[in-house]
Order: structure tokens, then C-alpha cells, then sequence
């Protein structure tokens, strides 16, 4: 039996046929199969499903001999941290994140909180699970299951990461999308004295009466900013459905693009340890590494994806890792991506530098211009780029096709990157302070994308 569910880094399907108990049960036996493990923890996101598919992914690992940790309600990097935490062997959450309703999924890892993804065991864990072929339970060696929270060492360690004595009164707006980041919220505010926290969509809500918590949505994100407004709060603040996102709203209720807060919080690092490694991705990198030089750090570039960013960040002790996808990483939580750090190192920044947040995003947004990424639907993908290529090869500078086709001018650079799952190709563009510039180029390689 072919599993669609299983994907590059995780595995997403459609609940009945792509995923059910059953499924999700060969699953558990599989990972416990592959990792040998002696503890795993497990937990789950708001959905309908995740409990049962959760205790079904529970009893696959116990009948592979696994103990299980059962953290409850959480959001992915909740996983992450149990899993170094408490010292297991692997971690398993249930989650579809920002998918549609009638989607579930699985993200894994295992001992260090290290991913597990196509090249470093999904694959195995794949196969194993297809085949359905797994040694009879002895009940004398099946694993246990016990519950247990990690939400105060959580809390205790998210909060290791600023100086609350920096933080300044402030109002913020926070919308947990449809509750799932609402518990972490609840349990930072009573450290958090200094903070008026304004709560949007904040209760655990398994029919999604706000939408699919996506908050790239544009539909999604008039709630928060018009919150911002309503109580002039100093910064929104919205997750996507597991929290391993974060979005930030300036306080004009304006969303700000990931790229220009990966600089934020690289400059957040700098303050505290110069000299650091800060490591970004490939698609829009000239602010990221001006204010590397600025303040005394090395900027490192990584192939997109958070395998790639995790793994770069190890290889080179890296202290901070951004992607522009608003997928932040942090060494000291184990090199994993969290939406929670974020928005306090930026709220920090906010107090340390006595400017609001569009105050300090205003310099690097006129500095290094950009339309964001645009996304275009395109009948041959790697032919529209090569037709890119071709125009524009004579007058790069540099060219780089490490991650996609990346040239830099004089003062703009571009990346095109196809989708490793439909026929779209994602353009980014920046220039050195020229708006009008950067909108002219980019409405020229779009002309040649589409032909």
C-alpha cells in the first residue's frame, strides 16, 4: 500500500484514505521500528483528530517496545524542547499546521530534537510502513504511556532568552489563530507583569471558526491588525496553526515581511554576542548581512528548508538562523525553529532601543526595497527559469545555483526557486535603495516567466 501521505520533511494528508488510525498507528511502529528508541514524547494541536491519531501513534510506538510522554495539547516546538528536555529518544506531534480542516499530519524528530526528513530516516520510516510487516507484540516488552507537562521548564526557558528588565510597558495583541498558542500566552503573562496582553481567537477551537490559521493569508489578517489599532497596542503578534511561526504587525496594524525581522533578530543576537554566526537563506540576503557587518558578526548563507538550516547552524555553531518565511532557529533550543522567541527578542529590542517596531524596520525596508515574494503558476517551470537565466547571465555579477538561480547586479539581485510540489516558480527581488527599480525589474522577469 503507497503512503501519499509522507512529504519531504514530514508527512500531511487528507484525513480518511491518505490518513487515518491506521495509518498513523504503522506509523508509530515504523518510527519505533527505525529508531530503536527506548522513550518517545508525544503531543498534538488543536484539530478534531490529533487526540485519537495521537494515542494511535502512541500505541504503535509502545508495541515497538517504545515508552511514551504524553504532553497533551501543544504546539510542534513544544516537541522540540520536550525532546531535549526531558532527555527521550524522539518526539512525535500531531499536526497539520496551516492546512486545510479535513488535513492532519505527523512532524518527528528524533534524540537532540534532530529532524527526521527524507535523506535522514522518512524515507525508512516509509517503507516500514507500506509494508506493514512488523514482529508480533510481546506483551512483556511492550512500552508504557504516561502524561506528563514541560510547560513551566518551557515557559522558564523561553524566557531565558531576553533581559525582562529591558522590556518596557507595552500593549500587545496576540491571536493564537484558533487557540493553540493561547496556553503558552497564558503561562508567559503572569512573568510578563510589564505586558498588557490583548487575546484574539484565543481559546482552543477544533472547528476553525477564524479561518485556517495561516496567517500569510491576507484574508487572516485583518483581525490582528485591526486590533493593533482598536487598542493602539504597541505590536500584533499572530501563529500559524502549530506555532513554529510567528507574524509580526507594527503598531499602525501594518504586517512586516519575515526577511526584515530575520535582521531584526540577528541584530537582537549581536547586541547580546558579538562575533556570532547568523545563517539565512538564499532568497532575499542584503539587509540579513548588512547588519551582520554593522554589528560585528558573520553572515552564512544556507540552502532553504530546515533541515538545511539546522544542520548549517550546527556545522558552524551558529547562534541564529532565518529564514524568510518567518522560520526562525535558535541554538540554545536545539537548533529548532520557534514562533514564541521571536516576538520577545523583538519586544526587547523594542524597549533596549526606545523606537517602535516600523521605526526600526523603516531603515532597512529603504535601504534594501523588496516586493516580497510572488508566486507564479507556470506551464514549464524549469524552462521559464532557464529563459530568466539566459536573459540575465550576461550582466550578473555573480551567479549562484546552489538553492534555485540567485544573480546579483550592481544594485539589485534576484532568486527564482521552483516548488518541489506544483508547477510554480517564486521569485524575490531586492535593490540597494531604489524602489522604482526593483518594481521595473521585477515586472520584467515576470514578463519572462510567463511567455
Amino acid at each position: 500500500m503507497s503512503l501519499t501521505c509522507f512529504k519531504a520533511y514530514d508527512i500531511r494528508g487528507k484525513l480518511g484514505d491518505e490518513l487515518n488510525e491506521d495509518i498513523v498507528y504503522r506509523i508509530g511502529r515504523a518510527f519505533a521500528e527505525f529508531l530503536k528508541p527506548k522513550t518517545v514524547v508525544v503531543g498534538g494541536d488543536v484539530r478534531e483528530t490529533s487526540e485519537t491519531l495521537k494515542l494511535a501513534a502512541a500505541r504503535g510506538l509502545q508495541d515497538g517496545g517504545a515508552d511514551v510522554i504524553d504532553i497533551g495539547l501543544c504546539g510542534t516546538e513544544e516537541i522540540y524542547f520536550a525532546t531535549s528536555h526531558l532527555k527521550t529518544d524522539g518526539g512525535i506531534v500531531i499536526t497539520a499546521s496551516h492546512n486545510p480542516i479535513d488535513y492532519n499530519g505527523m512532524k518527528m524528530v528524533r534524540e537532540g530534537s534532530r529532524p527526521i526528513s527524507g535523506d535522514t530516516g522518512l524515507n525508512d520510516i516509509q517503507t516500514m510502513a507500506e509494508a506493514n510487516e512488523f514482529p508480533s507484540v510481546d506483551d512483556g516488552q511492550r512500552g508504557g504511556y504516561r502524561k506528563a507537562s514541560v510547560l513551566d521548564a518551557y515557559v522558564e526557558h523561553l524566557l531565558s532568552y531576553v533581559d525582562v528588565a529591558r522590556l518596557k510597558p507595552m500593549k500587545l495583541v496576540v491571536n493564537a489563530g484558533n487557540g493553540a498558542a493561547g496556553h503558552v500566552i497564558d503561562a508567559l503573562e503572569s512573568h510578563l507583569p510589564m505586558i498588557e496582553f490583548i487575546k484574539v481567537h484565543h481559546e482552543p477551537d477544533a472547528t476553525f471558526p477564524n479561518g485556517i490559521p495561516n496567517p500569510l493569508l491576507r484574508e487572516n489578517r485583518a483581525s490582528t491588525s485591526e486590533a493593533v489599532i482598536k487598542h493602539g497596542a504597541d505590536m500584533g503578534i499572530a501563529w500559524d496553526g502549530d506555532f513554529d511561526r510567528c507574524f509580526l504587525f507594527d503598531e499602525k496594524g501594518a504586517f512586516t515581511e519575515g526577511y526584515y525581522i530575520v535582521g531584526l533578530l540577528a541584530e537582537a543576537f549581536l547586541l547580546k554576542v558579538p562575533g556570532s554566526k547568523i545563517i539565512h537563506d538564499p532568497r532575499l540576503t542584503w539587509n540579513t548581512i548588512d547588519i551582520c557587518k554593522k554589528h560585528g558578526g558573520t553572515a552564512i548563507q544556507s540552502k532553504t528548508g530546515h533541515s538545511f538550516i539546522k544542520e548549517r547552524m550546527r556545522n558552524e555553531d551558529a547562534i541564529y538562523g532565518g529564514e524568510m518565511s518567518a522560520h526562525h532557529y535558535f541554538r540554545d533550543f536545539a537548533y529548532c525553529d520557534s514562533g514564541m522567541i521571536p516576538w520577545l527578542l523583538v519586544a526587547e529590542l523594542i524597549g533596549r532601543k526606545g523606537q517602535s517596531l516600523s521605526e526600526l524596520l523603516q531603515n532597512c525596508i529603504d535601504r534594501f526595497p523588496s516586493p516580497g515574494e510572488i508566486n507564479s503558476t507556470v506551464d514549464d517551470a524549469a524552462a521559464a527559469i532557464d529563459r530568466v537565466f539566459e536573459h540575465y547571465k550576461g550582466q550578473a555579477n555573480t551567479i549562484d545555483r546552489a538553492d534555485g538561480v540567485s544573480m546579483e547586479f550592481d544594485n539589485w539581485r534576484f532568486n527564482l526557486r521552483m516548488s518541489n510540489t506544483e508547477p510554480v516558480v517564486r521569485l524575490n527581488a531586492e535593490s540597494r535603495g531604489d524602489q522604482k527599480l526593483v518594481q521595473e525589474k521585477t515586472d520584467e522577469i515576470l514578463a519572462l516567466l510567463n511567455q
